[in-house]
């Protein structure tokens, strides 16, 4: 069964008052920053789903007969829920520095009250427009090169221990710098990186800009910068630390909302936690398509993507959220335009038509 899907806005401040509007055809700008629209069964913003004329949770319909929505190897595999929340994202400001654990990391965490949910909160993020992300450290001598050259006396305790291969004690130095002393060491990393120039630097200055007694604006010296072109994905799993400063794409994750801040933020951090959870060794996966799919290491999702032309048959059994982000495609029988979405439940193979660019979540189960 494909079911027309109502999906929730939500509006971040970071967000764009234009990408997600113009692509659904609503008045642009808009009035608020759009910062990601929402598919999925996520307890923060369900969508909603029309079944015979009447608008429904789709979170409510998927617990009122799992088997049937999501299919017996879903349920089996992750219970009586959606793994998966699909977005489109819209970044006009950066986000904050975060972090993900790990599916063992996430259960012991909220055992222990530390986490809102048990389960993990991988990330893949595509392409629609030209993406600017940083996520993974750089290596420790690199990243002690560039910090060091900023020539900025007091960032010999960051730069000291990334000399010796310890990036873990360098960030732990970052959290924790003394609020009295923040905005005069922002003020000088500002000032030095402008003298230096250079893409990483630039991004230095436009972050202490943002957040100007913030340590964390040393983010591109210490990351790896990551320019997606459209199509283009990259995948974070848990320890990576990482922030995305621009761009509009699709993002599909576990269903999750465990996140740790490691600054650009006003928000609470849990600095212990935080460094428990992140792990320099870990980088980023850039994902190429296999045929119609970018798969990566989570069981809980992976993407699909097509321009379906005369026709591209999809096979049943797993739960799927399509949705369209140009042109015109007919999903078993039904027309979307861009913003337009279903869900097909587990059930028999759906056909997929037009000219238009579809992508589609569904279960990693093999």
């Amino acid at each position: 069964m494909t079911s027309l899907l109502r999906n929730p806005v939500k509006n971040y401040d970071w967000g764009s008052h234009t990408a997600i509007a113009t692509l659904a055809g609503r008045p642009s700008p808009a009035e608020r920053p759009e910062a990601e629209m929402w598919f999925g069964t996520h307890p923060s913003g369900s969508s909603s789903v029309l079944r015979r004329g009447t608008w429904h949770s789709l979170a409510e319909t998927v617990a009122a007969d799992p088997v049937a929505e999501l299919g017996e190897r879903t349920v089996e595999r992750f219970g009586s829920r959606l793994p998966y929340l699909l977005k489109l994202i819209a970044v006009d400001l950066p986000l904050s520095l975060q972090v993900h654990p790990s599916r063992q990391q996430a259960a012991e965490g909220y055992a222990r009250g530390v986490y809102v949910d048990p389960f993990p909160k991988p990330e893949l993020i595509c392409a629609l427009t030209p993406f600017t992300a940083l996520a993974g450290f750089r290596p420790p001598a690199e990243a002690a090169a560039l910090i060091g050259g900023l020539g900025v006396p007091e960032l010999e305790p960051v730069v000291a221990p990334l000399a010796v291969g310890d990036a873990s004690t360098a960030l732990r130095t970052l959290v924790e710098w003394p609020k009295e002393g923040r905005a005069d060491l922002v003020a000088a990393i500002a000032r030095a990186a402008s003298a230096a120039g250079g893409p990483d630097r630039e991004l230095v200055v436009r972050l202490t800009g943002i957040h100007p007694e913030d340590p964390a604006c040393l983010a591109p010296l210490f990351l790896r910068r990551h320019e997606l072109r459209p199509g283009e994905a990259l995948f974070l799993g848990a320890g990576v630390l990482h922030c995305y400063l621009g761009g509009f794409g699709v993002e599909i994750m576990g269903s999750s909302d465990n996140v740790l801040r490691a600054g650009l933020t006003s928000k609470p951090m849990d600095i212990d936690e935080l460094l428990r959870v992140t792990d320099p060794s870990i980088s980023p996966l850039p994902v190429e398509p296999v045929g119609n799919l970018y798969r990566t290491p989570a069981p809980e999702f992976r993407l699909g993507t097509a321009v379906p032309g005369s026709g591209l048959t999809l096979e049943g059994g797993v739960p799927r959220i399509l949705v369209c982000t140009q042109g015109e495609v007919e999903v078993g029988g039904r027309m979307l335009r861009p913003g337009e979405s279903v869900f097909v439940r587990a059930a028999g193979p759906v056909r997929l038509r037009g000219s238009g660019t579809v992508f589609w979540a569904e279960p990693g189960l093999d």
